[in-house]
């Protein structure tokens, strides 16, 4: 083996004697240096072991054979420097199947003792207060071997002769009186703390109600005055939004007018540079040619007024020399029919049944036309006769001459005049 460092794990020690050491060097989970010849170097485990520690028929306080199995942990301890040294005395170099059975069998020993001088009942009900005695009476002497115990607990307890079933029995019936006699008293506490609950819910409920009407109330109020109050800020945001947006627009309306503004200024500077541009263009295209056809059409109108005045004057004249001639016949016109109407009244003054003759006679044969005008309309004439006088057209002609006859009688009649008479003076 040649000199150097040597490592171990964290489960283990290494043990170095030799040169440079009044007593053993230790060194758990860790290297150290060596110098072989004049150095030695073991190792320990310091793994945990687990220990079934089994006593069976141990009699206890009161003679009752009973079987513990307890279960225990055990390991070599490295961090007191002491114990470890001690550990390396009694277990170095020896397997740990051997370092194990000494713990085992120390334990063993300890649980046994501590049975017999407990009871059956003790170790039935109080596993706890027997594990703590084990653990801390087989500390005391594992401790100097090095070993310290990290936990024992109880695994079973049992016997052979029954004791503990009988025990349990016992206890079993002890457990269902009492707890049929709790039942009875927890249900008739229970009727009475139901009804207690009862009266106690129901003054709670009342209370609980008029808290709740009461604070419904409160809480109404405050709502109506949040209400109010929120109102009262929504309507003021509302009308400073308002008021903000009217200032707004008003502001946007004022931008919006100077823009108007400067467009209509700049709109109307560019119509009148186009108005005065077409203005020189109208005045040389149009104005200019237009004054001349003017002076034209002044100097043609001119000369028309004067020929239609001219034309008028001589139409006027000869109209006025034709209406006096128109004017002279008329009135040479009338002058000789009144001449003539007054020579004819003159004349029907002094021969006034002879004129009424001459108007009579003129009249006569439009009278009779007048009479037969009817007749000649009728398609179809049905005439009765009694036998008596003229019968067919002889008849109707006799008829018309009798209406016709008829007519002296009336002028007669109107004027005072006797044609017939005057007629036959005449012939």
């Amino acid at each position: 083996m040649t000199w150097g460092f040597v490592t171990c794990g964290p489960n283990e020690a290494l043990v170095i004697s030799g040169c440079c050491y009044s007593k053993p060097h230790l060194v758990p989970g860790g290297r150290a240096f060596i110098w072989p010849g004049v150095q030695r170097i073991q190792r320990i485990s310091l793994n945990t072991m687990t220990l079934i520690v089994d006593s069976p028929k141990v009699y206890t306080s009161q003679g009752v054979p009973i079987s513990v199995t307890g279960i225990a942990q055990v390991k070599i301890q490295s961090q007191n420097e002491e114990m470890l040294l001690a550990a390396c005395e009694q277990f170095l170099g020896k397997p740990e199947k051997e370092i194990e059975h000494i713990a085992l069998v120390t334990l063993e020993g300890h649980q046994r003792a501590i049975m017999g001088s407990m009871t059956v009942e003790e170790l039935y009900k109080d596993r706890k207060k027997f594990s703590k005695q084990v653990f801390e009476v087989a500390s005391s002497d594992l401790v100097n071997m090095g070993i310290t115990v990290i936990s024992y607990t109880i695994k079973d307890i049992r016997d052979e002769e029954g004791y503990l079933k009988s025990l349990g029995m016992a206890r079993t019936a002890e457990v269902k009186r009492d707890a049929r006699i709790g039942e009875a008293e927890a249900r008739a506490d229970a009727a009475v703390k139901e009804a207690i609950a009862e009266e106690q819910r129901m003054a709670s409920v009342f209370l609980n109600d008029t808290e709740i009407a009461k604070a419904r109330r409160d809480f109404e109020l405050k709502k109506a005055a949040y209400d109010m109050e929120v109102q009262t800020k929504n309507a003021e945001a509302e009308m400073a939004y308002e008021l903000q947006a009217a200032k707004t627009k008003q502001k946007i309306k004022e931008e919006e007018m100077q823009i108007m503004v400067v467009e209509r200024t700049q709109q109307i500077a560019v119509q009148e540079q186009e108005i005065a541009r077409r203005e020189r263009e109208l005045d040389s295209t149009v104005r200019r040619p237009a004054a001349a056809e003017k002076y034209k059409l002044q100097q043609l109108s001119e000369a028309n007024r004067k020929k239609i005045i001219l034309e008028a004057e001589v139409e006027a004249e000869a109209l006025r020399l034709k209406g006096e001639a128109e004017a002279f016949a008329i009135e040479a016109k009338a002058k000789a029919e009144a001449e003539q109407m007054a020579k004819k009244a003159e004349a029907w003054k002094e021969y006034k049944e002879a004129a009424m003759i001459d108007m009579f006679l003129d009249v006569l044969p439009k009278v009779v036309a007048e009479v037969a005008a009817p007749l000649s309309q009728a398609k179809k004439i049905t005439m009765v006769s009694t036998g008596n006088g003229e019968v067919g057209a002889a008849k109707l002609t006799g008829e018309v001459l009798e209406i016709v006859n008829k007519v002296p009688e009336l002028v007669k009649s109107m004027t005072g005049v006797d044609i017939a008479k005057s007629v036959k003076a005449v012939a």
